[in-house]
């Protein structure tokens, strides 16, 4: 190794990133659940569950640009068929294949090399 200095530099730059990204969607669930009726709320074995998945999920759609992302989401989460997500995210129904053929293809590829 020529530059020990430069690879550690990088190497806590990226440890600290995903703490921040982490610390962020934590933050995001925990407003979600604060909005939730307490009757319907999760157990914490149900929050711990929620939150490791949304931090994979946040895992395998990294490096995809947010409306590939969105539309990704929609799609898996929501149920929601080409024509719709097309209309939300206004482009059209064969971007919204293309944007879910590179998102799933992201997801096998990050979740084979894991």
């Amino acid at each position: 190794m020529q530059e020990p200095r430069a690879f550690l530099l990088t190497v806590a730059q990226r440890v600290l990133s995903n703490y921040w990204r982490r610390e962020k969607i934590e933050r995001a669930y925990e407003l979600t659940l604060l909005q939730m009726p307490e009757a319907t709320a999760p157990s914490p074995e149900e929050r711990a569950i929620l939150l490791q998945t949304l931090l994979t999920i946040d895992h395998l759609l990294d490096g995809l640009p947010l409306p590939v992302k969105r539309a990704f989401l929609y799609s898996q989460l929501d149920g929601l068929g080409h024509g719709q997500i097309a209309e939300l995210l206004d482009i059209s129904v064969t971007t919204v294949k293309r944007y879910l053929v590179r998102a799933g293809t992201q997801c096998y590829f990050a979740n084979s090399v894991d």
